[in-house]
């Protein structure tokens, strides 16, 4: 089989512990693209963070960013890199106002993701991670953080385009009382990219129909893509995929839906299946 895309998430699958692309997988992925494969970023982050990492690739490559709330193009060359979006989802205020509602029922903070900035009530988790990695990178590339005591005031009054809900507590059974909740709603899509974590995007938002979308897009079969991930939020595109791949750090859930178990993030298992299947 000759494949036409290889979708790839970024936490413990592209980065590594460093939370940086290696070399291997570098050099793998514009080999690929050099073959006429189309390479495509799919992650839970937001999109600004995301976008860093293309740019750390070299490469011009669709993202799929919030889960698959927005899909946007970046395009890099010499003079100057542009934009555009190809799909955006945004959460409802009933919604928004229902996750703040719930998540305050826990007490746990929620935290509020756009296309380039964090909504939160506490500097705390998330919003606290973002703010630590903005000091590594320039103005353009920060995520914009904004706290406020208000926080459904700030949102709905101002109407701001939510994309993403995500909460973060240690406390496993706290979390899926919480993720039981607000699947109870039957208004959002509901998934995990880590164990202490709920992301939260509109109804039928998955990382799989954002892949599926830019797939007719490019006329391209689902049997013609490769999709390499490691939690629950990215076992949808690896159903979607023609050949999906675990990594071999994924959770126990998803690699028992994937066709084929790489290497794990340490030992470059993106640039491992590239190298056996693409090259």
């Amino acid at each position: 089989m000759k494949y036409k895309m290889l979708v790839t998430d970024m936490d413990y699958t592209l980065l590594n512990k460093e939370k940086k692309v290696s070399e291997r997988n570098k050099a793998a992925v514009r080999k690929a693209i050099e073959k006429g494969v189309h390479i495509v970023v799919a992650t839970g982050r937001i999109y600004t963070s995301a976008r860093v990492y293309a740019k750390l690739l070299g490469v011009s490559t669709p993202i799929i960013a919030s889960n698959g709330a927005i899909i946007r193009e970046a395009v890099l060359n010499s003079k100057e890199d542009t934009e555009r979006t190809i799909y955006k989802d945004n959460l409802n205020v009933e919604a928004v106002k229902e996750m703040i509602k719930l998540s305050r029922k826990y007490g746990i903070f929620c935290h509020f993701f756009t296309d380039d900035t964090i909504y939160a009530e506490k500097l705390v988790n998330v919003s606290l991670r973002y703010t630590e990695w903005n000091k590594y990178l320039g103005e353009e590339d920060q995520v914009r953080i904004k706290i406020a005591d208000d926080i459904e005031k700030a949102i709905v009054q101002e109407k701001v385009e939510i994309l993403k809900a995500v909460v973060v507590d240690g406390n496993s059974e706290k979390i899926q009382s919480l993720r039981n909740d607000i699947i109870e709603t039957g208004i959002v899509s509901v998934s995990q990219s880590m164990k202490d974590n709920l992301e939260v995007m509109n109804k039928g938002v998955t990382k799989g129909n954002a892949v599926k979308m830019l797939a007719q897009m490019y006329g391209i079969g689902r049997e013609e893509i490769i999709a390499i991930g490691d939690n629950e939020n990215d076992i949808s595109m690896i159903e979607y995929a023609g050949l999906g791949i675990a990594m071999g750090n994924a959770e126990e859930s998803l690699k028992k839906v994937a066709n084929h178990i790489t290497g794990d993030y340490q030992e470059d298992g993106v640039a491992e299946a590239i190298e056996r299947f693409i090259l």
